[in-house]
Order: C-alpha cells, then sequence, then structure tokens
C-alpha cells in the first residue's frame, strides 16, 4: 500500500488572518499559466490545420515532428507554416472568463506572474497587449524554450529566474530537473530550481505533467474536452473559471495527496 505525503498547501492570501493560524503552512510563491485555453478560450482548431499542412496524423506530436526534420530549412519551413496558422488566429482569441479578475487579485496580493507556453511569441504577446496590458508577467516561455511542456524544464526556468532553488542533494520531484551548478566555497555545487511553492495553471495533460514533475502544484482550468482530466494524478484542483481561483487562495490552497516513491 502506498504511503502518502501531506497534501500540497499553500498559507491563506486573505488578509486580517491571525499569524498562528498560517505560522505552519508555506507561503505561495508564483503561479505559472499556460496561455491557450487557459488565458484565452480554446483554439483547438489549430492542431487540425498544422497538423493537415504538415502532413501528420493526430497521434504524432507537432512540435516533436517539426524538430525532427532534416535538413534545418525543413525544420525552419515547417515551423513558419504552423507560426503562420497561428498569426491569423490570434485576431480570434476571447480571453477566458474570469480572467481580469484573477490577474487584478493576484497583483493586488503581490504574487508573480509567469507564463509558460508551446505557442511561439506572436499570439502570446497579442494576448497581453490587448487584455491585461496593465499586469506583467515575468519570465514568458515560449516555443524557443526547449523542451517544452510536458518536461518540466520550462517551470523550473521560471523558478530560477525568481530565485526558488535549492541544492540537488534535497529529495528532487524529478530527478532529472537539473539546470545550475553555481560555485560555492570553491566547491562545485549543483543547484535546481524549487517549484514546490509555485502552482501551475493549465489545460491540458502536458501542462499537468509539467507542473507535477516540477514539483508544483497544479489546477486544471476544466471544459468540455479536458474534463476527463480531473480525476488524473497529476491534477490537484479543477476549476471552470479563473476567478475561481481567488477563492481558493484566499482560504489557502490544498492540493491532493501525493504518493511518495
Amino acid at each position: 500500500m502506498a504511503q502518502h505525503a501531506s497534501p500540497r498547501r499553500f498559507a491563506p492570501l486573505q488578509h486580517g488572518i491571525a499569524a498562528d493560524q498560517t505560522a505552519n503552512l508555506p507561503k505561495l510563491k508564483g503561479v505559472v499559466f499556460d496561455v491557450d485555453g487557459t488565458l484565452c478560450e480554446p483554439q483547438n482548431y489549430m492542431f487540425g490545420e498544422m497538423r493537415a499542412v504538415l502532413g501528420i496524423p493526430k497521434s504524432v506530436d507537432i512540435l516533436e515532428h517539426v524538430y525532427s526534420l532534416t535538413p534545418r530549412s525543413a525544420q525552419d519551413e515547417a515551423m513558419e507554416s504552423i507560426r503562420a496558422i497561428e498569426r491569423r488566429e490570434m485576431a480570434r482569441q476571447t480571453p477566458q472568463p474570469g480572467l481580469t479578475e484573477l490577474m487584478a487579485y493576484l497583483d493586488a496580493r503581490g504574487v508573480p506572474k509567469a507564463i509558460c507556453t508551446r505557442n511561439f511569441d506572436a499570439p502570446v504577446n497579442h494576448l497581453l497587449t490587448k487584455f491585461l496590458p496593465g499586469s506583467a508577467f515575468h519570465p514568458v516561455v515560449t516555443r524557443e524554450f526547449r523542451p517544452p511542456k510536458p518536461d518540466p524544464a520550462g517551470i523550473l526556468h521560471i523558478a530560477r529566474s525568481w530565485g526558488l532553488v535549492r541544492s540537488a542533494a534535497e529529495k528532487a520531484p524529478d530527478k532529472d530537473a537539473r539546470n545550475g551548478k553555481p560555485q560555492e566555497g570553491g566547491e562545485e555545487v549543483e543547484q535546481v530550481g524549487d517549484a514546490s511553492g509555485l502552482i501551475m495553471v493549465g489545460d491540458s495533460i502536458d501542462d499537468m505533467t509539467a507542473g507535477r514533475k516540477a514539483g508544483a502544484a497544479t489546477v486544471l482550468l476544466v471544459n468540455k474536452v479536458n474534463e476527463h482530466l480531473s480525476d488524473h494524478a497529476h491534477t490537484d484542483i479543477t476549476i471552470t473559471k479563473l476567478d475561481e481561483l481567488v477563492h481558493l487562495l484566499e482560504r489557502g490552497f490544498t492540493g491532493r495527496e501525493i504518493p511518495e516513491n
């Protein structure tokens, strides 16, 4: 029978809660968001268009296929063909319900925000400029960062950029999550990004898996297409609107228990 660790918890962000009620709870260090299907309504129809242009079936990952092409000119041509679809469709982006309310809340509470997406930068910048012009996200990890989700590297990069690191000698959520070897006391000490204080919010299995492998808590923005992921082992909590996360953070985030390895 599997042993269970404590559920993932963060201290309530609500003002006025007595310190003794939150003393033993870790503080939320930041929230990482996916873009398509999370910050904006899903545009899943683009994936079919991309596969048609590339001549690949649904079972083949689009980015893996592009990165596998040779020579490099073929890879560049294929990448540009899917970027053209994204550029055309970004004009049809629709913000998710509760988007501005959640971002205003996080900004008011001083919670850092970042993006980790498989989109390229143009649609991401378009969405942020059009719908969230006064809300800062940093860093913004896009398709140019490799490896992409479901690998945890992008989330761990965000953690490191926020100064959240730990020694590689500590128990890691993912044994391959290595990304730095700073010098300490004249000896080489490997450090890795520490995402244990973060929440990853997304709408796909790639988002949930990347978050879990990085050691972050995960929140699934559920819809009719992805509702089967609600009970997935990599999903901590589900919400149907972005601003539902406000209530969860106000009262104190509590995720599901994670089996010990």
